[in-house]
Formats: structure tokens, sequence, C-alpha cells
């Protein structure tokens, strides 16, 4: 890929001209995600600059979160982070359909396990209780973005296994079989680094960062149906909410002493 010249005559520091080519690639399309940026060698050689500048320049592009690099294959782009809306109780399916990208699942598992203590907990069940364990990584756009383990009670939804298919949405299934409809979700988030068996999955580095996700699912009734643990990716994710402030008539008076 062709790079415009740089202007050497100006007050702009080398680097950071060719981040802002890069970055212009990046926002035309013509370097999507997933993609290779140039080597510092290729940037080096076709615009007559020292490697440690072609360096730096790709560095600043990983710092802002536009590129990420792999150890012995190169820089990539990260492409546009998608967002993770807590406002709305969204399947992955929903989530990345309402965002216009094309989502899969590859299933790990799917099985029927023993409820552990926190799972039973969480689904007001009895330990060692029944439960449906479905393991599945989350792609959209082909590209892998996060690991989910959904547990859900097997009294709730039997025959699941010979009406379900796990590479589909399970909020759909769950709708149309049981007439299930998942109105309200307790998440919380936690900022974590990806482990070996993660970082393989999600196809990053070991120790690259990663969102961590619990959520607790529930019906109308205040009965909890799901419960989710999940790890994403944060290159490919970012976490926005809406916040209000209350008006300062309706806060209490505080007097100082």
């Amino acid at each position: 890929m062709a790079l415009p010249p740089l202007d050497r005559h100006s007050v702009v520091p080398l680097y950071y001209q060719i981040q802002q080519r890069l970055l212009q690639q990046i926002r035309s399309g013509a370097l999507k995600g997933g993609e290779p940026v140039p080597s510092e060698q290729e940037i080096s050689a076709q615009l007559g600059v020292s490697r440690m500048t072609a360096r730096q320049a790709l560095k600043s592009l990983c710092d802002l979160g536009f590129t990420y690099s792999q150890r012995g294959k190169g820089t990539f782009v990260s492409g546009i982070k998608l967002e993770k809306d807590f406002r709305q109780v969204l399947s992955f399916t929903e989530e990345m359909k309402a965002r216009g990208s094309k989502p899969r699942s590859k299933v790990l598992a799917f099985e029927v396990i023993p409820a552990a203590d926190d799972v039973a907990e969480a689904l007001h069940v009895r330990t060692q209780e029944k439960v449906i364990s479905l393991q599945r990584i989350r792609i959209a756009n082909a590209l892998p973005m996060g690991v989910e383990h959904s547990y859900l009670p097997l009294q709730l939804c039997p025959g699941l296994f010979e009406a379900f298919d796990p590479q589909t949405s399970l909020y759909r299934a769950l709708s149309e079989l049981y007439g299930i409809r998942l109105i309200v979700a307790d998440e919380v988030v936690e900022a974590g680094l990806a482990g070996a068996e993660e970082a393989k999955l999600l196809k990053v580095s070991k120790g690259s960062p990663v969102f961590l996700f619990t959520r607790t699912s529930y019906v109308q009734s205040g009965q909890p149906v799901e419960y989710v643990r999940s790890v994403y990716r944060a290159d490919r994710y970012k976490i926005v909410n809406r916040l209000t402030r209350l008006h300062s008539e309706l806060l209490a008076p505080v007097r100082l002493v």
C-alpha cells in the first residue's frame, strides 16, 4: 500500500505524519478491521525514514486503540469498537445485528451438569440441581469477540437439546419454544487479563486486556432464568451508559458544621 510522501519541511514530527496517513487509510476503509498495516521495514523503505521513526508511528496507533500487535505476526487494524449498552437487555445476536455486524457462534460445550454453588445461588436452585450449560465463542464479521458460558435451569426448558440449535440465538429459542422473555438483567463488568486458554480462543496474546461480564437475567415475575459468565476482548468493545444528575431541588439539603 502506497503512503503519501512526507513533508520534511513541516514542524510536524515525521512519526506523527506517518500515523496520520495510516489513520486516514483506516478511516477511509482502505485498511479494514483485521487486516495488517505496513510493517516497520515497509514504512522505512517506502518513506525513507528510520526504523525507529516507523516503530514510533505504529506504536502510537496501538496506543490510540486503532491497531493491535501480535508478536511475530505484525500489526493489525482493530476496527471500530462495538458498544456494550447497559440500558437494554439484548442477546449477542440482537446486539450485533443492530450494529450492522454478522453474528455467529462456535459451540464449545452444550450439556447438562450439576449446578455449582455460584450458579445455584444466581438461578435460585439447589446446589447440584441439573442445569443446562452452554459455552460458545461469539463471533462478529468472522472475528472472535468473546467467550460466553450460559447456565439455565433444566426444569424451565425441557427438551431444549432436541429443539435448539446452539449456534443460533438462545433468547429467540426461549421466547419461541417456552414463552420465556427476559426483561431485566443485573450485569457486572470488571477489567481483567486474558489467560492462556481465553487468549487462544479469542486469538489475542496472553495477558491482553479483556472485559469480564457476569450477568443474571430475569423474566417479568423476577424469576432468574439465565446466569452468564463472559470474557470479551477489550480491543473490540467499549462500555457506554447514560448517567442522569438529579435536579438540585430533589437533593436533600446539607448543612456544613
